[in-house]
C-alpha cells in the first residue's frame, strides 16, 4: 500500500471505533482490537486496563451503560511508521472535549487497536477549512 493508502485505512479503523462507540455495538468494538499484540487502554480518570479481557471488559460495560455519553470524533490525523499507526483527535462529549492518542498494528486482516488513551482538553479545535467533511455520529 502507499503512505496516502495506509494514512485512509488508518482513518477508516479508527472511524470504525467511534461508530461501535456511537451505535453501543459490543460485537463492532470488538472487531475493533487487536488479537496478535497486546492491548492496553486508558479510560478518563480510569486506572491503565492492560490485556485484552480488561480492555473489553471496560467497553462492554460502557457501551451497555444506557447513561454512557455520545462521542464524536473531531479532526483526526493519522500517522504511519510501517505496520504501526497512531491517531490524534479530540473527542466532543457532549461539549466537553476530549484529546484522544489511538494506536494500531497491522495484522493480516486490517489495521487494528493496540491501544487508547483520553484525558481531558482544554477545548475542541478550530474547524479546518480544507479538511473535508465530518459525518456526525
Amino acid at each position: 500500500m502507499t503512505a496516502i493508502a495506509d494514512r485512509e485505512a488508518v482513518l477508516f479503523a479508527n472511524e470504525a471505533f467511534y461508530r461501535a462507540f456511537c451505535d453501543r455495538d459490543i460485537d463492532a468494538m470488538d472487531r475493533t482490537w487487536g488479537r496478535v499484540e497486546p492491548v492496553a487502554c486508558i479510560h478518563p480518570g480510569w486506572p491503565p486496563l492492560h490485556g485484552r479481557d480488561a480492555v473489553m471488559a471496560s467497553w462492554t460495560r460502557i457501551l451497555v451503560n444506557p447513561q454512557a455519553p455520545r462521542i464524536a470524533c473531531v479532526a483526526p490525523r493519522a500517522f504511519v511508521w510501517g505496520d504501526t499507526a497512531m491517531v490524534v483527535c479530540h473527542e466532543d462529549i457532549q461539549g466537553q472535549a476530549l484529546v484522544a492518542t489511538n494506536l494500531f498494528r497491522r495484522e493480516k486482516d486490517g489495521w487494528r487497536l493496540v491501544h487508547h488513551q483520553a484525558s481531558p482538553a482544554p477545548g475542541l479545535p478550530e474547524p479546518d477549512p480544507d479538511a473535508p467533511p465530518q459525518r456526525p455520529n
